[in-house]
């Protein structure tokens, strides 16, 4: 009977270190949450793709490999920006894993992503 106890102890163990892993910290509905806060960091560049497909780096129109230099240029300037990511609700997340890797390559870690406040009920 000690065995199976033992077993069933490390089976347990097992299954509390993994659980929180098989969380997804990524919410799917990104456009708008209600926990949504800006934040105070000192420094940050926005970089946002539209529902078109079209990157932006602030307001500024840019394909994928102007962004890669924009973005590799503000990150060897101060590599603590954060980077506030505003994607449009229709593009598809692949892009947005994309972008995400982009600006990870860069060496900017510290990336946020903008939504809308919902509407008040």
């Amino acid at each position: 009977m000690t065995p199976l106890i033992d077993v069933m102890l490390v089976l347990l163990v097992i299954f509390i270190i993994t659980a929180p892993l098989m969380t997804s910290s990524l919410k799917l509905d990104l456009p708008k949450a209600d926990a949504a806060t800006p934040t105070t960091a000192p420094s940050f560049i926005g970089v946002a793709i539209d529902s078109a497909g079209k990157l932006y780096f602030g307001e500024e129109v840019l394909s994928r490999d102007q962004l890669a230099q924009r973005v590799n240029a503000a990150a060897k300037a101060n590599r603590e920006l954060e980077v506030q990511l505003r994607a449009d609700q229709k593009v598809p997340y692949g892009q947005v894993a994309d972008l995400i890797a982009l600006v990870q390559q860069a060496g900017l870690t510290r990336i946020g992503f903008v939504t809308e406040a919902p509407a008040p009920r």
